[in-house]
């Protein structure tokens, strides 16, 4: 006679789960540290892309040191609100473009900035790109990019009050809308 099945309800066993790797620093937050610069390096992101933030006032600095270093493009400057009642954020994302390079070195660099008075330096005198896009993060944040040779709002009107992708901003209860011409 074959032996019957048991069936219990005791919990399956748990198997301890394998420790996180550790993270390692990654060769541009190595050289910038034997270089004097002050930072904190934040690991790698989901593309594998070493990402650094770095105190406001030592923004233009640490960026002139990367473009000497060889990063001559700024590929993308943008902003982003970390929560309500929380810090802004500015990014940005740079490349070492060279010649036959079919995988560029690539960092992101992020400033921590105040809720109440979001100010940092413009690297626009370093990539001329940042001229658009630091207008962007300043017409959607209200960040500060002391230095830049323009900064008005770029999508919303002149007159617009308040900043309107932080994450606590309240809408108008109406908009008042021009003609097309």
């Amino acid at each position: 006679m074959p032996e019957e099945s048991k069936s219990t309800n005791e919990p399956a066993e748990i198997v301890p789960a394998e420790p996180a790797p550790v993270q390692t620093v990654g060769t541009i937050s190595t050289w910038l540290t034997q270089n004097g610069f002050e930072h904190e390096s934040l690991g790698l992101d989901a593309s594998d892309v070493e990402m650094l933030k770095v105190e406001p006032e030592f923004l233009v600095p640490f960026a002139t040191a990367l473009y000497a270093y060889g990063f001559n493009y700024l590929q993308c400057q943008g902003a982003y609100d970390a929560g309500p009642g929380d810090q802004l954020v500015s990014f940005y994302h740079l490349i070492k473009l060279g010649d036959n390079a079919d995988r560029p070195a690539e960092v992101r660099i992020k400033v921590y900035l105040p809720r109440e008075n979001p100010r940092v330096q413009s690297v626009y005198w370093i990539w001329k790109t940042a001229d658009w896009q630091e207008r962007e993060s300043y017409d959607m944040y209200g960040i500060i990019y002391e230095g830049h040779p323009n900064l008005k709002r770029i999508l919303m009107p002149e007159d617009w009050v308040g900043w309107p992708l932080r994450k606590d901003y309240v809408s108008p209860d109406f908009y008042e809308l021009q003609d097309a011409y």
